[in-house]
């Protein structure tokens, strides 16, 4: 009977073990040349900068001691060896469910993606797809390795990610410099999050540079200022690496594994029951044209005032939550008459197609509370494209399978009162509405400036003042309640839509079925 190996490495005296010894000591040296990436030097660069390598990243992705390495011999028979072809890739746990996620290794040739990594990041893709689970993927590097020649005809990562679209949730993680075809991931994902010092573009300064002549830095080009509040690539900006992983499990915490499970409900919270929520009188005026924020009032609704919001940089006139009611993960789309009056202008409009979309291929009720004056108008937003960003805002959500209560606050005018799911017929579980809620074609503002008269003037706006008992009566309204009792309604609604959110999650699933 031949030695047990003793313990360490696992390596010594297997050379008594059937001849496994040489074997098993080269598979050895190459995944230590893997685990050791870019060399000592780089690794600690990449500290100094405060920021995590790729497998430090993958480690406080996943739950402890749960991540398995796919692909670390990829790169390993190149001269010199390219440690895991600058892409780490594996699988492992996370909050205890099954996820795969991927790394650019920017100690390694920049991050950049050679032949091994390419076929790395599609094998990610593939495996989501067969075992449906969810991806995250983590960028800083600099796009295709230049010095790859054509590699001829094999599937591509990219199309991979629009395949898997709509099927798991997919989240990226911008956290450092990323460019080129790495860059791409982004827009195509799910959610994306970066850093405060992280940036992402199609091309680099330096490219930039020699293709147009202009002198730009990494920030300037695409850093959060403008990736999360001009452009909308990026949805949400933390301040470190820490914080980027961190708010990835979060927000997949509020997601099923795939399309084809229930979204997971949290039994065991403190607040999952009915309460009056007495602060919405004096949160909300009843006057229209006086301006407050949503964001206290969403956080006096859901459970333990936990919010994450979506893209809070971005068309800033709407809100866009994950929330649980009642246990229960809810996507809440609310207007913010702070900003803008809560006019939906194109970015705004944007921000909610795209969040109704990933909520709805996954089974989440949606919440729509609206106050606003309508679409935006003037010469800017036209040239913006408003009537055609808000045209997909409502056809979005149109179609949504998912349970849907919509409440109208105080106002909602025009094709503002349509995007927000105020039409009938629009599947809405309940449509509910504050009292003395004011509707119509144009604000009660714009329509009185045009009449002369005080008396004429005064009777308009008192009988808009009474939309919602006629709006009750004639049951364009299932229900006219008291704020306070807004919860209360929310959780009715979603209880009685508890059957459809299952039916939605059980439907076959279609691929590609989320738009950038």
């Amino acid at each position: 009977m031949a030695d047990r190996a003793p313990d360490g490495d696992g390596l010594a005296g297997v050379d008594d073990l059937a001849g496994w010894g040489p074997a098993l000591a080269e598979i050895g040296r190459r995944k230590e040349v893997a685990a050791g990436m870019g060399g000592e030097a780089r690794l600690a660069r990449q500290a100094a900068r405060g920021r995590l390598n790729a497998r430090e990243r993958l480690a406080a992705l996943f739950d402890k001691d749960t991540f398995y390495e796919i692909g670390a011999l990829v790169g390993g028979t190149d001269t010199p060896p390219v440690p895991a072809d600058a892409f780490v890739a594996g699988a492992g746990t996370i909050d205890g469910r099954p996820a795969l996620a991927g790394a650019e290794d920017v100690t390694v040739l920049g991050g950049s993606i050679g032949t091994g990594a390419s076929d790395k990041r599609y094998r990610l893709c593939q495996l989501a797809r067969q075992e449906q689970v969810p991806l995250v993927m983590m960028l800083e590097g600099a796009g295709h390795r230049v010095t790859e020649q054509a590699t001829g005809r094999r599937p591509g990562d990219l199309g991979g990610l629009v395949e898997l679209s709509g099927l798991v949730p997919m989240v990226c993680l911008v956290l450092g410099a990323s460019a080129g075809h790495g860059a791409l991931t982004a827009p195509l994902c799910d959610f994306v999050a970066m850093t405060e010092t992280a940036s992402i573009f199609s091309a680099g300064p330096s490219l930039v540079r020699s293709a147009t002549g202009e002198e730009i830095t990494k920030e300037a080009l695409g850093g959060p200022a403008v990736a999360a509040a001009t452009s909308g690539v990026v949805h949400n900006v933390v301040a470190d690496d820490v914080e980027a992983i961190a708010l990835a499990r979060r927000y997949l915490s509020y997601f099923p594994a795939n399309a084809g499970e229930p979204a997971p409900r949290r039994l065991d919270g403190t607040d999952t029951g009915p309460r009056r929520v007495d602060e919405l009188l004096t949160l909300i005026p009843p006057d229209p044209r006086r301006p407050y924020p949503i964001r206290p009032v969403l956080d006096a609704i859901v459970d333990d005032g936990e919010l994450l919001e979506i893209q809070p940089d971005f068309g800033q006139s709407l809100v866009a939550v994950l929330a649980r009611l009642g246990g229960r993960p809810v996507a809440i789309v609310a207007n913010d008459p702070s900003v803008l009056a809560g006019a939906i202008n194109s970015d705004a409009a944007d921000k909610a197609a795209h969040f109704l979309q990933v909520v709805g291929a996954f089974g989440l009720p949606c919440v729509f509370l609206a106050d606003n004056p309508g679409v935006l108008a003037g010469s800017a937003a036209e040239r913006a494209g408003i009537l055609r960003h808000a045209a997909r805002m409502y056809a979005v959500q149109h179609r949504l399978a998912v349970p849907k209560v919509h409440v109208t606050l105080r106002k909602a005018f025009g094709f503002g009162s349509s995007v927000m799911a105020m039409n009938p017929f629009d599947g809405q579980t309940l449509t509910l509405a504050f009292p003395s809620i004011t509707l119509g074609a144009l604000p009660a503002g714009s329509t009185a400036s045009k009449i002369e008269d005080g008396a004429e003037r005064a009777r308009v706006a008192a009988q808009q003042a009474k939309a919602s008992v006629t709006g009750g009566a004639r049951l364009a309204y299932d229900d006219v309640i008291d704020p306070r009792d807004l919860r209360n309604a929310l959780l009715a609604g979603l209880m009685l839509g508890a059957g459809r959110a299952d039916r939605a999650a059980s439907r076959a699933p279609q691929p590609g079925g989320i738009l950038p």
